[in-house]
């Protein structure tokens, strides 16, 4: 008789769950996820590119019952959360507690509402970085062309641990600044606020308050760093269209009829 121990059975893939949170208290565009572009909202428009990708399923994230109605006509998954979160990451986690408790999930992909023009392969880069069991968090960059966005503030600025010539594909993150930073010669990198989370550092990230640096800096991807979470991130080519503006709205229009047509 064979005493040989049976081969255990592989633990089965889990696909990642991409989540896309939304709220229509925007300042600067009321109701910006119900905002028309050719001829569907927003939300609806971020949501097709995030099927466009292909890596799992999709769900918008809302505290307001319009944004959810618009996702459903549309035929996409929407879950109500609390409206009182202080962020959309925690957002994010609620969907991820709701429609998983048991935990089967492993990967979860942050995807702002409002990039209506976003390339669905950014969110497969950011997806593969996961790949890694060492790394807790996943995010994008791409190197500044424009010398005016070196200096501004309202372009958060990535600090990797990479080659400084330019030809890396990416490194780990030690730091994340509106200021100019690295100092000297070499590339300057446009951060990009799309994440990938492993699922435990999702829990954990959401579970602290927040940190000094955060609230210095106003960069909530802080908090992960000061508690030693290891964030990667991957070099892109382009930076993705964001809308808070009336202007970024019109330019989102004619960047989505233009592909279009």
């Amino acid at each position: 008789m064979s005493t040989t121990e049976p081969t255990p059975l592989a633990k089965p893939l889990i696909k990642p769950l991409i989540v896309i949170p939304a709220r229509m208290a925007s300042i600067r565009l009321p109701g910006k996820p119900l905002a028309d572009i050719c001829g569907a909202p927003m939300i609806v428009q971020v949501w097709r590119r995030a099927c466009e990708a292909n890596v799992g399923r999709v769900i918008v994230a809302c505290s307001e019952q319009e944004v959810a109605d618009v996702v459903h006509a549309a035929g996409g998954e929407a879950i109500m959360t609390d409206p009182n979160h202080p962020s959309g990451t925690d957002r994010v986690h609620e969907v991820v507690e709701q429609v998983d408790p048991q935990g089967a999930i492993e990967r979860v992909i942050n995807v702002q509402g409002d990039l209506p023009a976003l390339d669905p392969s950014l969110i497969q880069q950011a997806n593969a970085l996961l790949d890694d069991s060492a790394v807790d968090m996943s995010t994008l960059a791409a190197a500044i062309t424009d010398e005016q966005e070196k200096t501004n503030p309202n372009v958060v600025k990535a600090i990797v641990s990479a080659s400084q010539d330019g030809s890396s594909k990416g490194g780990r993150a030690l730091y994340f600044s509106r200021a100019t930073a690295p100092y000297g010669d070499g590339p300057l990198y446009h951060h990009i606020g799309l994440y990938g989370f492993r699922r435990s550092a999702l829990r954990h990230f959401v579970s602290m308050p927040p940190s000094p640096l955060e609230l210095r800096e106003k960069l909530e991807q802080l908090r992960a760093l000061e508690a030693g979470m290891r964030i990667d991130v991957g070099f892109v080519d382009t930076v993705p269209h964001g809308v808070d503006t009336p202007a970024d709205l019109e330019k989102a229009r004619a960047m989505l009829k233009n592909k279009s047509a």
